[in-house]
This record gives structure tokens, sequence and C-alpha cells, in this order.
């Protein structure tokens, strides 16, 4: 097979999967998966072949695809460190989710439909990184929206799950809207809708202006609306905490290697654009904002998925704040540690999950250490790579981060990076600490009435089916992705991530160091930034060993009254938009069905209908068949035009 091949095969393998599961395998359950699994595994084989074969050097390849009048858009790929490393991740971690979920939906009737549509998203997501221009990447955008939408409410006869595919539908058009604008804007002014081709035509226009123009810093904030929507940034987060009603291993897929991750990849791929256009500002303050709100949110969930959603969302505005400092490689960096440890966190959540029959609520879990070693084991990497503990890889991602914030000397932002880390160590070993440590809290699955099946002595036969309930560790096929992607997120940190992603921006990449090099180079580095991570780390675990490695019960809420209740509350901003935007929706919706069905159908369409209708009606009593009317009808007509001829 050619060099030049494998990118398409890559991007095809998943749609061509997807499309036989739907057309001939949907009852062979075996065949569905197998073809969904080997589709992806394959894609990150011949990703690492591309890479051994053709090294990271930047290339493109396209067909022609669309040329009306000056418009000529190719259908290409795009292949440089940026799109390699991202097409790892999607085909790597997508891949140990694919194989997860072999298990965790081992028992479910719509299998085959679930793979289809696994197989469909991940399309979609190549689909988006290998893009070379931006009409194709919006195509893909929506294609991930879409599938996004089936594999949410893939659960559809439950009411909640409908709802949040809606509703994650729903936010990201409003994003979306604004990227398409800013599309819209970026090729007015600069005549191409290719990432490489707009360049020129960008040169052009900053030698001609002193600085950015508005409308450049419109067209900024247009594309950005897009990341808004896909990575669930202030205003438009709320959609992804409901996104938890779908299958664990699709909130693993959307928050750890796709969807999410799009809106950052995108800021990076056209970075180019949104550094000399004016808008990294807003962009780095909207990122630390929605860290923040995320964090505090996450501080008070009982859902151990939702805890997970709001830590993706704090995560995800740590990368939307790096990119706003002028840092791409940090944010990217961030982004691939953060695959590894937030699938490993959320698979490590599926694996309790099903182990105590669907139970979600942290304070209904606990002694799961000696019931789930593998799991405990592989949570706990997780919970520390998040936390930001060294030499884990979310200490040298996020300390880059911070760096970053200090190079640029935003020492309001770098306080709030240094505030979301704690607040981030916080809530992660609160829920580690509830859900694996202490004592059982109960021993019957939820919902389930054993006193009602036997009879009121008869404890023995109670006693067994309690038992029965017991949570014990997942099979292999689900443990096995939770310790591969266990050792990535303790080792991501030193295999040379960041090293590519400089490379892709130019920035400075240095050379490999030795493993004592790396593990100190932070402190080196940025000193300041380094110290107030592991200060930040120290003061997060204090807080939560006190309050947490003992309770029986959350102690918060009886310390923070009304604080507490607004983060249980997600901060209300659903009730704020129910009442606010939602009912203004209406309201216009209700004013403009008034003015349709009265004034356009009933005035102006019923007049003339109704005129037409009379009309009809009174010349058909003309037409009646008698002759003799015929004859009235014609003297009468002669009279009228005697009279008006005498009358003149």
């Amino acid at each position: 097979m050619k060099l030049e091949a494998l990118p398409w095969v890559i991007l095809f393998l998943p749609l061509l999967a997807a499309g036989i599961i739907t057309l001939s395998t949907l009852a062979n359950k075996k065949a569905s998966a197998t073809l969904s699994i080997g589709a992806v595994v394959t894609g990150f084989v011949l990703t690492l072949a591309l890479i051994k074969l053709g090294g990271w050097e930047a290339r493109e390849l396209s067909v022609n695809w669309l040329s009306v009048g000056s418009l000529n858009v190719d259908f290409g790929l795009k292949l440089d460190s940026l799109s390699l490393m991202m097409l790892l991740i999607v085909t790597g971690v997508g891949g140990a989710i694919h194989i997860y979920s072999a298990g965790y939906m081992h028992d479910d009737p719509g299998w085959s439909r679930y793979f289809a549509c696994l197989s469909l998203f991940t399309f979609s997501m190549l689909g988006v990184v290998l893009s070379n221009n931006f009409l194709q990447m919006f195509i893909f955008w929506e294609l991930v929206g879409v599938s996004s939408y089936l594999l949410i409410g893939f659960w559809f006869a439950k009411t909640s799950a409908a709802d949040a595919a809606k509703k994650a539908f729903i936010t990201n058009r409003l994003g979306d809207f604004g990227f398409m604008l800013g599309i819209l804007m970026v090729w007015a002014m600069f005549g191409s809708l290719s990432f490489d081709g707009m360049k020129p035509g960008l040169a052009i226009f900053m030698a001609e202006h002193s600085g950015p123009t508005p409308l450049f810093f419109l067209a900024g904030l247009l594309v950005f609306c897009g990341a808004v929507g896909k990575s669930a940034q202030f205003p438009l987060h709320v959609w992804l905490p409901d996104a938890m009603e779908g299958p664990t291993p699709v909130s693993a897929l959307i928050h750890a290697a796709t969807m999410v991750a799009a809106g950052v990849f995108m800021l990076c791929r056209v970075f180019f654009l949104l550094e000399p256009s004016g808008a990294l500002t807003a962009i780095a303050w909207t990122g630390g904002f929605t860290a923040l709100l995320s964090a505090l949110i996450a501080v008070q969930q009982n859902d151990i998925k939702r805890i997970l959603a709001y830590s993706t969302l704090s995560q995800l505005g740590y990368m939307v704040m790096a990119v706003g400092l002028g840092g791409p490689t940090p944010a990217m960096f961030h982004l691939t540690t953060h695959a590894f440890f937030k699938a490993l966190l959320f698979l490590g959540a599926g694996s309790v999950i099903i182990a105590l029959h669907h139970e979600q609520d942290i304070w209904k879990m606990g002694g799961l250490r000696k019931k789930m070693p593998v799991t405990f084991w592989t949570f706990m990497a997780g919970t520390l790579a998040i936390a930001g503990v060294p030499p884990l890889s979310g200490f040298y991602s996020k300390d880059s981060i911070l760096a970053q914030a200090a190079h640029a000397h935003n020492w309001p932002l770098f306080t709030l990076g240094v505030l979301v880390a704690a607040l981030t160590t916080f809530y992660m070993f609160r829920l580690f600490f509830v859900a694996f440590l202490g004592e059982r809290r109960t021993g019957v699955a939820p919902g389930s009435d054993f006193k009602g099946t036997a009879q009121a002595g008869d404890e023995s036969l109670r006693q067994a089916r309690r038992l029965s309930y017991e949570p014990h560790e997942s099979p292999g096929v689900m443990v096995w992705p939770l310790r591969i992607l266990a050792t990535l997120s303790i080792i991501g940190g030193f295999i040379g991530i960041e090293l590519a992603y400089a490379r892709q921006f130019g920035a400075e990449a240095g050379h490999a160091l030795s493993f004592g090099d790396k593990l100190i180079e932070p402190f080196v580095r940025a000193p300041l930034a380094a110290g107030c991570s592991i200060a930040a780390l120290l003061v997060g675990f204090a807080a939560a060993y006190a309050l947490y490695v003992k309770a029986a019960s959350d102690p918060l809420p009886a310390k923070l009254g009304a604080l507490s209740r607004a983060m249980a509350n997600r901060f209300y901003f659903d009730e704020i938009y129910e009442a606010t935007v939602i009912r203004i929706h209406d309201a216009i919706a209700a004013i403009t069905d008034w003015i349709d069905r009265w004034i356009v159908e009933g005035f102006c369409i019923g007049l003339v209908r109704g005129g037409t209708d009379f009309t009809g009606r009174a010349l058909r009593l003309v037409q009646t068949g008698n002759l003799q009317t015929y004859a009235f009808l014609f003297v009468l007509g002669v009279a009228v035009v005697l009279w008006f001829m005498l009358g003149k």
C-alpha cells in the first residue's frame, strides 16, 4: 500500500464499518463489534505506520471537490504534527473505549446500533482532525454533532436521555451558527477557505492594517463560538453534564478523545488567525471562568459521572485559557494527557456502575477497594494524574499551562489556574475516598425490595440474594483497557508529546531529556508555576482527607449553607435559562404563531383564498345549462351595454 493511501484508509474505515453494520449485521452482535473495533484498531496501527514511514513533516493530500466561480475547495487531508498526534489519540484512546464497550454493553439489545453509531462518531472526528479547509471541517463538525445526538440519546425510550440528546444538539447549533458566520467572514476577508491558502491573504491584510480591525476581531470571536459549543465553554456549558445520560463508554469517548477535544483542536489549528485578530484575551478569560465555575460545581455533585463531567468542563477551560494566553502547545499537551486519564476515569466509573447495578451516587458506594482491586488501582492512577501528582502526566501538562500564564505575566489567570488546581485535587479525592474507601454503604441493587420476596423470618434467603448483588471485578475485556490507559496516564509526561506540538507551532522545542532531567524540568524551567502547582495539590488533598476519608455523609452542606446548595444545583444556570432564554423564545414563538395564524394565514392568505372561492361560487351559478337563463343573461348584458352607450 502506498504511503499516500494510508490517511484515506484510516479516515474511511470507520465509515465502512458503520455502513456494513447498519445494512447487514444488525442481528449479529459478534460481527458488529468485530467490525467496529477492527476499524478503529486498524486505524491506530496504520497511523503508527504512517508516522514511522513518513515522519512528522507537514504535507497535504487532496482531490478537487467543489468549484463555483472564484470558490475552489478541495477535499483534502492535512498531515502534520497536530493532526498526526490527534489521529493517535482518536484511534488509540477510542480503540480502548471500543474494546471496553464490548463488555459494558454486552447485554444491551441495541448492541449493533451502538457500534454502528460509535463507528460513525469515530469517522466524524477523524474528518475534523484531517480537514485542510474550513468548509470540509464544518461538514465533519456537524456530523460530529449528529453522531453525538445518536449516542447521547442511545437509550431513547428513557425521557431524560432523549431530552439530553436534544439539549446537546440544540446548544451546539447556537455555537455552530456563530462558527459558520465566522467562516464566511474569514473567506470574505482572505479569499480562501483553505488553512494554508488564506495565509497569503492574511499577510497582505496585516500589512495594510496596523492592527486588528473590528471586523477581524469579530470574525475571531465568531470562529471561537464553534469551540464554545463543542468544548462546552461558558455560557454554552450546560449540555455536557446532561450528556451523561448516554452509556458510560460514550461519555468517555465524548469527554476524552473526540467531541469536546474538537473545539480545542480547532482553536489550535486556526491559531494563526486568532492571534492577530485580537480575540485571544476574550478566549483566555472565557476558558478561565469556565474552569473555575465547573470546578466549584463539581465540589458538590454526588453522581460519579457528573463529577467527572464537570471535571472535563474545568480541564477544557484550562486548555482554552492556554490558547488565549498564546500557548497552543501547552493546550494540546494537556488535551493529550487529559484524553488518557479522563478516559480512564470514565471507564473506571463505568466498571463501578456495572458492579453496583447502575448505581451512580457515590454516597451509596464505599468499600470497593477490596472488591474491585484493578478498578481501584487504575482509578487511583487517573485521580493522581488529574490532580497533578508528579511524576504523572497531569503534573507536566497542567504545569505547562501555569507556566504559560506566568510567562505571559497574566497573574490574575495564573492565580485562577492555581485555585482550580486545588479544587480539582479536592473534588477528585472526595470522589475517591467516598466511593472506594471506608465501609460498604449499601448491599443491594438500587430499587430492589427483598423484603417482599421472602417470608419475614427467612433472613437466610434475603441474605443470599443480597450477596448475589455484591460488587465484583469487571471482566478482562473491561479491565485491560483500564490497565493500558493507566499506564499512559502515568508515563504520558515522558513520551515527548509536547515536543511534537512545539514543532508544530514553532515554539521552543528544546531536545529530548534524560529521565532525571525530565523529572525536574518543570522546577528548572518555571519554578514558580511548579511550586504553586505542588502547593495547590497539597492543600486540596489535605482538605479532602480531613473532610471525607472517614465521612458517612457530606459535611460541606452544613458548613457552606446556601453556597453548597448553589453548587449542588449548578448555580441554577438551567433554571436561569429556563426563566429567561426559553421563556423569551416561547413568547416570540407564540407571537409569531398568532401572527402566522390570524394575520398571514387568516387575513392575507384567507382574504385571497376566500375571495377566490366566493368569486368561483358566484360564477358557478351562471353556468346552469338552461337555455332560457342564458337568453335572459344575454338580453340583460345587451341592455347594460346599451345603457352605458346611451348614457354617454
